[in-house]
């Protein structure tokens, strides 16, 4: 069955339900032609940290049309039609890793980190939405374009293992902040530049769970 997606104009106004396919036909002959695209779909990522802060990163599979054997979030996924930002995230999360999480408020979340054997579930919280969010995406050939984005992130905490399902991943690597940074400033081309924005962006989340912090 086709994927539909909501599609938004970039103000954040909806337009129409449209099939992913021809939406990404339509939308990268636009780009050629115009060199800017007008819409936009909804878009759940998700940034996921070990409880000693480590911070989990795919390498995209060298196979990917976009953004080839890079290293990138943890994990991204479209908002299908009538699907909210939680509910993809939930939904990519148990798809692509393989295990259960929860979606929680932020004083929730500083309460349930713990007393949550976070080696059974993922305890994940919304950080922001921004609207026309500007993704460059490479193609295999060396070519970008830049996709518009309704684009929401989630930072969370999980300890147990994970195993990335569909393929789309050629495997994972751990990183601290510090060396995350470090290692952007050093390789730039190796990380997609979602996620060069997102770790600066974001970087106050991505630590360790702080034992006295109740």
């Amino acid at each position: 069955m086709s994927e539909l997606l909501e599609i938004y104009d970039l103000k954040g106004k909806f337009l129409r339900i449209e099939e992913r396919g021809k939406y990404y036909k339509a939308i990268k002959d636009e780009f050629s032609k115009k060199g800017k695209i007008k819409t936009q779909v909804k878009r759940s990522t998700l940034i996921l940290v070990n409880s000693r802060g480590h911070i989990v990163i795919q390498r995209r599979n060298k196979h990917k049309h976009e953004n080839p054997g890079l290293f990138d979030k943890t994990i991204g996924g479209h908002v299908e039609e009538g699907h909210t930002f939680n509910l993809t995230i939930i939904k990519e999360c148990a798809e692509e890793l393989g295990f259960p999480a929860s979606i929680l408020s932020n004083k929730e979340f500083i309460k349930a980190i713990h007393h949550t054997d976070l080696r059974v579930v993922g305890l994940f919280r919304k950080i922001e939405t921004i609207n026309n969010f500007q993704s460059v995406r490479v193609t295999k050939s060396g070519e970008s374009f830049i996709q518009p984005y309704i684009h929401t992130t989630y930072i969370g905490y999980y300890d147990g293992p994970i195993q990335f399902i569909d393929g789309e991943s050629s495997g994972i690597q751990l990183f601290s902040i510090k060396d995350l940074t470090e290692d952007i400033h050093v390789n730039p081309t190796e990380f997609t530049e979602d996620l060069k924005f997102m770790v600066k962006r974001y970087a106050k989340h991505l630590i360790p769970i702080k034992k006295n912090d109740k």
